[in-house]
């Protein structure tokens, strides 16, 4: 642009008419061409790795995929065990149908490509295929609330012997947890209850269940409160009756849906926790 301002000026004393250029054909048709073809090309590209993506494999092993605030939790309807961690074969087409307990919240795990909203009341299904093993972490991409950051879960694309080997190690806990407790520890893993509450004593968004059940338990209003059967329980179904100190701001969400029988196993759970 600057070469043509300057080598195309108009001169001093030039009163001629400017030279007509009617255009050049050939040049014409190369630039328009030669996008259409790389335009044509990117199309290409996209259409073959969207049809790809949705693949339809009958083989594809399913996982059954459970957001809350602000945890995740994965269930293998085909080895019959629940997980806080993603593990999947590598080279195998995995069909994820995934559901919210609360929000809308958004599964991403980056290195994969893909990314998929879960609306309350919807399953929503997502395909993928990892070609590439690892470790990396699947995040909610969509604001869920004030732990919003922190809802994260590992993933791990294991080779398929190595899946195998801890799929069958979690079927063996998973037949062991028929007691009380035992459902109790997998019910707080499928709620996800860990997300926010500890079982080590280390502090996350909630207060740390060990050691919990039957200490004394300060509250916001300045009183104490025996962690007995009948707290925990009005804990769990009214989350707001009594709150802990120091937890004011925490908000955390009623499980009005689990039954006496659930609840009662997961006290039992909690009475493990020493």
């Amino acid at each position: 642009m600057l070469y043509s301002l300057a080598a195309f000026r108009r001169k001093k004393g030039d009163t001629a008419d400017a030279e007509h250029i009617e255009g050049n054909t050939k040049l014409e048709i190369g630039w328009t061409i030669a996008p259409l073809f790389i335009v044509m090309v990117f199309a290409y590209m996209g259409a073959y790795s969207l049809a790809e993506t949705r693949r339809v494999d009958p083989q594809a092993m399913i996982v059954n995929v459970n957001a809350s605030q602000w945890a995740w939790s994965f269930e293998y309807p085909d080895y019959g065990f629940v997980s806080t961690e993603l593990r999947l074969p590598k080279d195998k087409q995995v069909l994820l149908r995934m559901q919210s307990k609360d929000v809308i919240h958004s599964f991403w795990v980056p290195e994969f490509r893909v990314k998929q909203d879960i609306v309350p009341g919807r399953v929503t299904e997502l395909r993928i295929t990892p070609t590439l093993d690892g470790a990396y972490k699947v995040r909610c991409a969509e604001i869920c609330g004030t732990s919003h950051a922190y809802m994260e879960s590992p993933v791990l694309v294991l080779s398929q012997t190595d899946f195998m080997a801890w799929a069958t190690e979690q079927q063996g806990i998973a037949a062991a947890a028929q007691t009380p407790e035992g459902k109790g520890a997998l019910l707080v893993k499928s709620s996800g209850c860990l997300g926010c509450h500890s079982i080590d004593g280390s502090k996350l968004v909630g207060p740390t269940w060990l050691g919990l059940f039957g200490s004394q338990v300060p509250l916001s209003d300045g009183t104490t409160v025996t962690a007995d059967e009948a707290y925990l329980a009005e804990s769990i179904l009214n989350p707001s009756a009594k709150i802990v100190a120091g937890f004011e701001t925490q908000a955390m969400p009623a499980f009005a849906t689990l039954t006496e029988e659930e609840i009662a196993n997961i006290l039992a759970y909690l009475k493990t926790l020493k």
